[in-house]
C-alpha cells in the first residue's frame, strides 16, 4: 500500500504541471517513412500515421501537427483532405494513455458510447445509433473493422488490443465502399505492418487490484523481400465488485492473445501481407449490480421470502450470490491482403479473411444467494469468411474511382439454458406449486448469412477547388435457421393444469424453417470546396442500410408464432455540413460538422410478459423510427514545442421520433398495468447529450538523453438513458474521468527504456457501463472501473 501511495503521490505532482498547462489535448503522433512505405496500399478506413513534409515552411518546423493519413475513400489522402467528418487516434497516444480495451475508446473519441457487461452482451454507438447488445443476430450499426477484416459480431472486438497503428473513427452511414453496410458509422482498428528493419520490445505493466499486464514485439527482415512479426500479450486483473456470499473479488479478467504477420514485398508494385491471431478470455466478469427497484416490484418481496436480503445500494459495488458469473471465449483469425499496382496505374485489391468466435458463460440469473435460477446464459459460436477485390483508378486525372465486390458468410450457433433451482417457484411465482423447481430448459438455434454486394464510387475534380463524389452499392442478403427448445428436464412429474403451466413456460418448441432475404441499397452524394488552401467546406447526402435478420431466442414465438422472430432491415437517410481547417502554418486544426440522421425501422431488443407463462421474454423488432441530430467540434493544436493540447466535443439529441408501442418502464407497469408504451419524443437509450473529451501531452528534455513526457485525459459525458424503456429506474448518471501519466525515456543507442507512472480514474468516480431490465421488474448495471495506479517499464531495441 506504500508503493500505490506513493503512485498516486505521483499521479497528483502530474495533475499540477498539467495544470500548468493551462490546456488539454490529443498527440498527434507520427510514424516513420518506413513504415509508410512497408505496405504499398491502404489499409480501409484507417491508415499510416505519417509525418507531415514541412519543407519550405515557415518557423520552427518541429511546432507543426503531425498529419494522420486515412483511406477512407480506398485511397491513402490526409485525414483533413477527406471531406467528411473523421477522428483518429494513434496507438503511440493510446499507449500512453494506456487505453488497451473497446471499451476504453469512448475515453478520447466523440460521439461514441460503449456499453458493456460482458463480450457478448457489448455493443458500440455513434450519435446515438446502435446500443443494441446480446441478440446475437443483430448486426451492429457501427461496423468494426481489424485491419480491413468486418468484424460480424461486437464482441469480436472485446480484446486487449495488440500494437495498434492508428484508430479512426467514421461517423455517419457508410455503405457505398465498405464491406458491410452500416448505418451508424465505422469504427477501424488497423495494426502495425511487419518492418524491414529489426525491431522489437518487452512491456510490463503492474498495479492494483491484482492489474498485471506483459506485452512483446518483435518485428524484422526474414530476407530482403519478405519481413515479418510476432505478437505476444497477457493481462490480468481481480476486478472491482466484491460478492458478499464467498467475499471473491468479481469482474477480473485474465486475457492472452498472439498476432503474427507476414509481409511479402518482391517489388514496389505488389504487396502480400498475412495476418493470424488468436485471443482467449478467462474472467469472472458480467457481475450485474442491483441498480433500481421501483415500488410495488415483486423483486425485494420475493427475496425476503426466501429469507434473503439484497444488496440495493450501486455504488458499494457489492453483490450476493451464491453463483459465481464467469465467461470464456476463444477467437481468432486469418486473413491476407494483396494490392498489386497494374501497369496501367490501376490499383487491384484483394482481402480474403476467415473467423471464429465461441462464447461460454455462467451466470447467476436470480442474483440472490439461494437457489432459485442457479444458471443461465447463451453460449455462441460463430464462424465466419469474407472476400473483397477492389480495383482503383490511377489518380490526377478529372476523374477518381474505385469499384468492388464483396461476399460475406457467417454461421452463427447458439444455446440458451437456464438450469432452475429449487426455490424456482418461490422466487418466480411467490407461491410452491412445483412447475420449475430442479428444471433445466435448453434453447438451441442456428443461423447461416450470405451477403453478397456490388459498388461504386467515383470523385470528379470539376475544378482544382471543387469535388463531387457519388458512390453507390446494392447488396443482396439471405439468412435462414431454426430456434428451437428442447424439452424440460428433470423437476416434478405433472399432469393437468400444473404441466400446461410448465409446458407455457418451458415446454418444447420448433420454429420450422425460418428464412429472410433483402436487397438493401446504398448511396452517397458529396460536394467539397476549398474556401482556401487549407479549408476544406463540404456537405453530403447518404442512405444506408443494416440488414435485417432472425431473433435467435425462443421468446415469444410459442405464444406469437414464428414468424415474430423476425426483422426487417434499419434504414437511415443523413445529411452532413462540415468544415475542415488547418491555421497557424499547421499549429492548429479546427473541424466542426452539423449532421441529421433519420432512421426508420429502428432494430431494438425489448422485454414483455408472455401472457400464457407470466415469465419475462427478449423480443427483437423494427419497434421504432429515431432522429438524431447535434454538432461535432475536433480541435487539435501545438502551440510551443513539445505541447499537444485538443478538445472534442459532441452534442446529440438523439429521440425516437415515432415508437406508439414501446415497452414501459417498470414504475409505468406497476402503476397501471400497461403493457406497451408510447415513447415518441423520448430519448433514445445510450445516447448522452453531451460528450467531452480533453487531453494534453507535454514533453521535455531533462539532459543527459532523459525525455519526460506528462499526458492526461478527461472524459466527461451527461446522464443517458440505460435501457429502452426510458426507466428512470435505469437511467445512468453523468459524469467525468481523468486519467493522468508521466514518464521518462532514456535514449541510449539504438535501446530505449520507457518508465511511467499513470492512474486512471484518479478520483475514484463511481459510474456504470450499460443498464439492464431484469427480472421481477428491477434493473440492475454494470460497475465502471474503479481507480487504479500503476507503473509500466518498456525496452525498447
Amino acid at each position: 500500500m506504500k508503493d500505490l501511495h506513493t503512485l498516486y503521490r505521483l499521479t497528483t505532482l502530474a495533475a499540477a504541471v498539467l495544470s500548468a498547462t493551462s490546456a488539454w489535448a490529443q498527440e498527434a503522433a507520427t510514424t516513420g517513412a518506413a513504415a509508410a512505405e512497408a505496405v504499398a496500399a491502404p489499409v480501409a478506413a484507417s491508415g499510416v500515421a505519417g509525418a507531415r513534409n514541412t519543407n519550405g515552411t515557415k518557423g520552427d518546423k518541429s511546432v507543426r501537427l503531425g498529419d494522420f493519413t486515412v483511406t477512407a475513400r480506398r485511397r491513402s489522402e490526409s485525414a483533413q483532405k477527406v471531406p467528411a467528418p473523421i477522428s483518429t487516434v494513434s496507438g503511440q497516444e493510446l499507449e500512453r494513455q494506456r487505453l488497451y480495451r473497446i471499451q476504453d475508446l469512448q475515453q478520447t473519441l466523440p460521439s461514441v458510447n460503449v456499453a458493456f457487461i460482458n463480450p457478448r452482451q457489448s455493443s458500440i454507438s455513434i450519435r446515438g445509433i446502435g446500443n443494441n447488445p446480446a441478440s446475437d443476430n443483430l448486426e451492429s450499426s457501427v461496423g468494426v473493422y481489424l485491419d480491413n477484416v468486418y468484424l460480424g459480431r461486437p464482441g469480436m472486438a472485446v480484446f486487449d488490443l495488440l500494437d495498434v497503428q492508428q484508430i479512426d473513427l467514421l461517423r455517419g452511414p457508410q455503405g457505398t465502399l465498405f464491406g458491410k453496410n452500416s448505418t451508424a458509422g465505422v469504427l477501424n482498428i488497423s495494426t502495425r505492418p511487419p518492418q524491414f528493419h529489426t525491431e522489437g520490445y518487452l512491456e510490463q505493466s503492474v498495479g492494483n487490484s491484482g492489474y498485471a499486464q506483459t506485452k512483446a514485439h518483435l518485428s524484422g527482415p526474414l530476407s530482403d523481400t519478405l519481413a515479418g512479426t510476432l505478437d505476444l500479450e497477457h493481462t490480468h486483473s481481480d476486478g472491482n465488485v466484491t460478492n458478499l456470499y464467498n467475499g471473491s473479488t468479481l469482474n477480473g479478467t485474465s486475457n492472452y492473445g498472439v498476432r503474427g504477420q507476414l509481409l511479402w514485398k518482391p517489388n514496389n508494385d505488389l504487396s502480400v501481407r498475412f495476418i493470424a491471431d488468436y485471443n482467449t478470455q478467462n474472467a469472472d466478469t458480467g457481475a450485474l449490480l442491483l441498480y433500481g427497484t421501483p415500488p410495488g416490484g415483486t423483486y425485494l418481496s420475493r427475496a425476503a421470502l426466501l429469507g434473503v436480503t439484497p444488496v440495493t445500494d450501486p455504488s458499494r459495488y457489492q453483490v450476493n450470490t451464491d453463483t459465481t458469473p464467469h465467461m470464456n471465449v476463444h477467437q481468432g483469425g486469418v486473413s491476407t491482403e494483396v494490392n498489386y499496382k497494374l501497369p496501367s496505374g490501376y490499383q487491384l485489391t484483394s482481402i480474403t479473411a476467415a473467423r471464429f468466435w465461441n462464447f461460454a458463460p455462467t451466470n447467476d440469473a436470480d442474483g440472490l444467494p439461494v437457489p432459485a435460477i442457479t444458471n443461465a446464459g447463451v453460449s455462441v459460436n460463430d464462424h465466419q469468411i469474407s472476400q473483397e477485390l477492389r480495383l482503383a483508378s490511377p489518380t490526377g486525372g478529372a476523374v477518381d474511382w474505385v469499384v468492388g465486390a464483396y461476399y460475406f458468410y457467417q454461421q452463427t450457433n447458439n444455446s440458451t439454458l437456464t438450469a432452475f433451482g429449487p426455490d424456482a417457484d418461490l422466487f418466480q411465482f411467490g407461491v410452491n406449486r412445483d412447475i420449475l423447481n430442479g428444471v433445466t430448459s435448453i434453447s438451441p438455434a442456428s443461423v447461416q448469412t450470405n451477403s453478397a454486394a456490388l459498388f461504386a464510387q467515383a470523385t470528379w475534380h470539376i475544378d482544382p477547388r471543387a469535388d463531387l463524389t457519388a458512390g453507390v452499392r446494392g447488396t443482396y442478403e439471405d439468412k435462414s435457421g431454426y430456434v428451437n427448445r428442447d424439452a424440460p428436464i428433470g423437476g416434478a412429474s405433472l399432469s393437468g393444469a400444473r404441466l400446461a403451466a410448465r409446458n407455457a413456460a418451458v415446454g418444447a418448441y420448433q420454429s420450422g424453417d425460418l428464412n429472410q432475404s433483402s436487397v438493401s441499397p446504398s448511396a452517397m452524394l458529396n460536394f467539397s470546396y476549398k474556401l482556401a488552401p487549407d479549408v476544406l467546406a463540404y456537405a453530403t447526402l447518404a442512405h444506408g442500410e443494416k440488414s435485417g435478420g432472425i431473433n435467435m431466442a425462443v421468446g415469444s414465438a410459442p405464444a406469437l408464432g414464428a414468424n415474430s422472430l423476425l426483422f426487417g432491415a434499419e434504414r437511415a437517410n443523413d445529411a452532413e455540413l462540415g468544415i475542415k481547417s488547418e491555421w497557424l502554418e499547421h499549429k492548429l486544426i479546427v473541424n466542426a460538422n452539423l449532421f441529421w440522421t433519420q432512421i426508420n425501422g429502428y432494430q431494438a431488443t425489448t422485454y414483455v410478459t408472455v401472457p400464457a407463462s407470466g415469465l419475462v421474454t427478449q423480443v427483437l423488432a423494427n419497434g421504432a423510427n429515431v432522429r438524431s441530430r447535434g454538432v461535432e467540434l475536433d480541435v487539435r493544436a501545438k502551440p510551443v514545442r513539445g505541447l499537444t493540447v485538443g478538445f472534442n466535443a459532441s452534442y446529440v439529441d438523439a429521440t425516437y421520433s415515432s415508437y406508439p408501442n414501446g415497452p414501459c418502464a417498470a414504475e409505468v407497469t406497476l402503476a397501471t398495468h400497461a403493457t406497451t408504451c408510447d415513447l415518441t419524443g423520448k430519448q433514445v437509450s445510450g445516447a448522452p447529450r453531451w460528450i467531452a473529451n480533453l487531453s494534453a501531452q507535454y514533453e521535455f528534455n531533462l539532459g543527459n538523453d532523459i525525455d519526460q513526457y506528462i499526458t492526461g485525459v478527461w472524459s466527461l459525458r451527461s446522464d443517458q438513458y440505460g435501457t429502452l424503456d426510458d426507466s428512470a429506474y435505469g437511467k445512468l448518471p453523468g459524469y467525468g474521468i481523468l486519467n493522468l501519466a508521466t514518464g521518462w525515456r532514456l535514449n541510449s543507442g539504438a535501446h530505449k527504456w520507457d518508465l511511467s507512472i499513470w492512474a486512471h480514474n484518479v478520483f475514484n468516480k463511481k459510474y456504470y457501463l450499460a443498464s439492464f431490465a431484469s427480472v421481477q421488474n428491477t434493473y440492475t448495471a454494470m460497475a465502471g472501473d474503479s481507480r487504479m495506479v500503476g507503473a509500466t517499464l518498456r525496452f525498447t531495441y
